[in-house]
């Protein structure tokens, strides 16, 4: 795949069935992101690293001692093949098509509907980085490079924005009032991003408090 053609979502897992065949340090990395995103997972593998195996002695997770099974799917709304054995991937892969579910079978980028992206993650703040398939290590590049780029000052603006998403849906009647109101904290001058990476937050109140007089103002003048 030489062009990135694939529909990008996010997708909320949490409570929802994730089945990981495979349990070595790939397989290892795949259920550390399920978990990361609330997933209730299952792996099947005979053999499994340490961190799997204190996984499911805690509790965190289920772990099947044995050879995958197509019934292993059942319940489950995606699955990931990261074994070592081709054939063991095929079967997962077709099994997993037959249901129509979505399947990750990692590092095989052909035998995959869903690819798993490399995410920088600071707060509510995720920046999920593709390059579909053709270069994990250059995708955890940029994944750094994210991180470095988005960092804690964009996770701080985005839960204070959040916070204000009350104020707005109450008093600011329409979607282009709330999305203005925004926009013009965002957009905002001073830059909000930079009134926080510098401890500025005074400041910061100021221009919220101004974008609200703005919209306020906007609001009563469309009412008249």
């Amino acid at each position: 795949m030489t062009d990135n053609d694939l529909y990008v979502a996010c997708i909320d897992l949490r409570g929802l069935g994730c089945l990981v065949v495979g349990a070595g340090p790939v397989g290892t990395e795949k259920v550390e992101g399920l978990l990361t995103s609330g997933a209730v997972v299952h792996v099947v593998a005979p053999e499994a690293t340490n961190r799997i195996g204190e996984l499911a002695s805690s509790g965190v997770i289920s772990w099947s001692r044995r050879e995958y099974r197509a019934a292993d799917l059942n319940g489950c709304m995606l699955v990931i093949a990261a074994t070592s054995t081709p054939s063991v991937n095929e079967a997962v892969h077709a099994d997993a098509t037959r249901h129509s579910m979505l399947v990750n079978v990692a590092d095989v980028p052909h035998l995959c509907n869903l690819m798993l992206p490399a995410i920088a993650r600071e707060g509510p703040i995720a920046v999920a980085i593709s390059t579909a398939g053709a270069s994990p290590a250059l995708a955890q590049r940029m994944k750094r490079e994210a991180a470095n780029m988005f960092g804690a000052a964009y996770a701080e603006l985005a839960t204070i924005l959040e916070a204000l998403r009350p104020w707005a849906k109450a008093t600011l009647p329409t979607y282009a009032d709330r999305k203005a109101f925004f926009d013009s904290i965002v957009d905002g001058d001073p830059d909000p991003i930079t009134l926080l990476r510098t401890g500025q937050h005074k400041d910061l109140d100021d221009l919220i408090a101004g974008a609200r007089e703005a919209a306020l103002e906007r609001a009563f003048r469309a009412a008249i």
